[in-house]
């Protein structure tokens, strides 16, 4: 394995060991220009897969930093897949600072917040899947960070259950949730509802803006933006009613549970 040719390939058919010949700085260089790449099986199948493996094991905490602030500087990139990846890379970068305390500092992770909650709930393009550029996957990959930034900065939770609320009531795109999105959404919220902390108010408070966004709905077809609403509903009562593997229910579980089922009385009236 050579420290001017990374064969890719044979990486991933390996199993991604890491290449301790290549110079850290060029390693982490081409994979940061890989994940900008259209081609799925460049961004995703080899850059994203290898990044997110050596960052997990430790191999690439000397370029953490630079990793997070690259990633972060794209969330005003004009191509969709871009932007969609670097919240991907910023929940691996702040994992690995969580479980390494003091390895990711915490003017670096407000710094990365600030670009994520100012990109998160405007993005426009929220396709699940495209058929040339694979996975894309917006709302996914904000919550997946989203419940990173709550693990890393957890005096931000209530403000991270509001920037959820206005992901899922966002009137902005005409996606309809077809690829597990309010899935996603709601096992990051079930995450951020799990901060120390919390009280009754702070956990349910942020559906008040759901319930905004709701009101004055009548009859005739049912917009976009309030079906993905309704699913994420959905979706996040079965993940507060069932819990996740290996963690803890949430203290305040009940209580939004039930805001969660008062809500969806609107369209499901017939519900006990």
């Amino acid at each position: 394995m050579s420290a001017d040719f990374i064969d890719w390939p044979s990486i991933a058919a390996d199993g991604f060991p890491f290449p301790r010949t290549v110079p850290m700085t060029q390693l982490a260089d081409e994979l940061s220009a890989m994940l900008l790449s259209p081609d799925p099986a460049i961004r995703d199948d080899y850059a994203y897969t290898a990044t997110a493996r050596w960052i997990r094991e430790g191999h690439l905490d000397d370029v953490l930093e630079a990793l997070g602030d690259t990633a972060t500087s794209r969330f005003t990139h004009p191509e969709i897949q871009a932007r969609t990846f670097a919240p991907l890379i910023l929940c691996a970068v702040l994992t690995r600072g969580h479980t390494v305390p003091g390895l990711v500092p915490k003017q670096a992770a407000e710094r990365w917040y600030a670009a994520f909650s100012a990109w998160y709930p405007g993005e426009q393009d929220t396709r699940g899947w495209d058929d040339s550029l694979g996975w894309l996957h917006a709302v996914a990959h904000g919550a997946d960070a989203a419940a990173a930034f709550a693990g890393a900065l957890p005096d931000r939770c209530t403000e991270l259950l509001a920037l959820c609320a206005r992901r899922m009531t966002s009137t902005q795109s005409d996606y309809r949730y077809t690829q597990l999105e309010d899935a996603r959404l709601a096992r990051a919220l079930l995450r951020i509802l799990q901060a120390p902390g919390l009280n009754h108010e702070q956990a349910t408070g942020w559906l008040t803006a759901v319930a905004q966004a709701l009101d004055g709905g009548g009859p005739g077809p049912v917009p976009v933006w309030a079906f993905n609403t309704f699913a994420t509903l959905q979706s996040l009562h079965l993940h507060l009613t069932r819990g996740l593997v290996d963690e803890d229910i949430p203290a305040h579980a009940e209580a939004v549970a039930a805001r969660a089922a008062a809500l969806l009385r609107l369209p499901y009236y017939w519900l006990a």
